[in-house]
């Protein structure tokens, strides 16, 4: 849960960006480890934003390059950026992570009109579960090796590895975008008691310290980590091609840029 001090400030902040360069944010949303729901007490509150510019900023000819981005230094743990709506659709249409999961966020701060409800109603025939697989495969090899192949580790870095592992499961298994809770991810751990009892266990133990040190490798876990990475490595993601869509993201883009400054 967001405190309500905080949630207050986030949107003061996104206020303040919408008056500072001239644009309406249309979904504002936490990322990161409080959404997916493995935050420490101490963790940094990730709000990202969509913004859209009024019409005519995207009909000018300008000599300069148009920023497309707003971005922020953390102050008081809230990490605050967004992107413009136009960049945002661009990188839905190439199945953006970042994006897909942005969309499917259960922490909203802002929600301007019907932007959400669209992007998510196209979110079945543009996301590639392909680039799913590839992606996420890559984020827990990566954490694997930078943290977790030692004789003491982080113990926290292991959720930063079973998250994407178990994501792979979702694609592979229902052939759609993984929602980003941690929490409706486990079942796909299987029969397996003694591992999901350890997950368990470390989870409360994460959310309840701002902190944790090095220990030696839970058994249980570390077992699965690579033996899923071993998986993966040998498996070839099935072909997937999401619907062009251009014409989909062009009239969303249109009537979101219309209605936010109708």
């Amino acid at each position: 849960m967001i405190p309500e001090s905080v949630r207050s400030e986030i949107n003061r902040r996104i206020e303040q960006a919408e008056a500072q360069h001239g644009v309406r944010v249309l979904l504002a949303v936490e990322s990161g480890s409080r959404a997916w729901g493995f935050e420490s007490p101490n963790s940094d509150y990730d709000a990202r934003f969509i913004y859209a510019h009024p019409r005519d900023w995207y009909l000018s000819v300008s000599l300069e390059e148009q920023r497309d981005v707003i971005e922020y230094e953390i102050v008081d743990d809230i990490d605050l950026n967004g992107w413009d709506l136009r960049k945002a659709l661009r990188l839905f249409w190439k199945s953006n992570p970042a994006f897909v999961e942005w969309i499917q966020s259960p922490i909203t701060y802002r929600s301007l009109g019907p932007f959400r409800e669209r992007v998510l109603e196209l979110l079945p025939s543009v996301y590639s579960c392909e680039s799913g697989v590839y992606h996420y495969r890559s984020m827990a090899k990566r954490n694997y090796r930078g943290y977790l192949r030692a004789e003491m580790v982080p113990l926290k870095k292991y959720f930063y590895v079973l998250r994407p592992l178990l994501a792979v499961r979702w694609l592979e298994r229902y052939g759609t975008a993984a929602p980003i809770e941690f929490q409706k991810l486990l079942h796909l751990v299987g029969g397996n008691s003694a591992l999901l009892a350890d997950i368990h266990e470390l989870l409360e133990k994460k959310r309840a310290a701002p902190e944790m040190g090095l220990e030696p490798p839970v058994t249980s876990i570390h077992s699965f980590i690579e033996g899923e990475l071993e998986r993966l490595e040998k498996s070839v993601p099935s072909k997937s091609y999401g619907s062009s869509a251009v014409e989909s993201l062009g009239d969303i883009f249109r009537r979101c840029v219309a209605e936010a400054w109708s």
